[in-house]
This record gives structure tokens, C-alpha cells and sequence, in this order.
């Protein structure tokens, strides 16, 4: 069975934005921001950015004195994954992104 005309359009759209921060709206209504991180012919996968919560900035050990102690960093995901039906989306634009 043939691809919708709408669906290969939505993914050469996807496919142009590769790698750059883009806002994309869902046929639901529901607005997303993220980079592209990867295209196929069903989904797009955004890196979005997550929030940093001061206090997770360290955890205790698994193990106890004598064998480890203290506390050690953590570095927290500062992008999270989120994968989106191309069937679902309405619509996607560029967004400025400031380092």
C-alpha cells in the first residue's frame, strides 16, 4: 500500500531541519521544542532539554565505609528523548537557539 503524499513531505521537512532546534506542533495541539535528532518513516526522535534539579547534584554510594564513601557527582541528562509520530504532526518551525 502506498505512503500518503502528506507523510513524505512532513519527513523531507524533518529531514531538512536535521540536527537544529525546531518547535513542532502536533495534529492534537500540543507544542514540542527539542533538535531533531533522528528521522525515519514513521517517527521523529527530539532531544529535548530537561529541567536540572539543584539538589540532585549528588547521591550517596551503593556501597558504605570501608568499601567507598562519601558522596560523588552526578551529572544530570541535560536532554531527554522524545519520539513523535510523523502521522501525528501538524506542523514544525525554526527556533532560535542561544549556547
Amino acid at each position: 500500500m502506498p505512503k500518503p503524499v502528506a507523510m513524505k513531505v512532513t519527513k523531507a521537512t524533518c529531514e531538512s531541519h536535521m540536527h537544529r532546534y525546531v518547535e513542532v506542533q502536533a495534529a492534537d495541539g500540543f507544542c514540542y521544542d527539542g533538535i531533531v535528532e533522528h528521522v525515519d518513516d514513521e517517527w521523529l526522535c527530539l532531544a529535548v532539554p530537561g529541567s536540572v534539579e539543584p539538589m540532585r547534584g549528588f547521591f550517596p554510594p551503593p556501597f558504605y565505609p570501608p568499601f567507598g564513601g562519601g558522596f560523588y557527582p552526578f551529572r544530570p541528562r541535560r536532554f531527554n528523548r522524545l519520539i513523535l509520530p510523523l502521522a501525528g504532526l501538524a506542523a514544525i518551525s525554526l527556533l532560535p537557539y542561544y549556547w
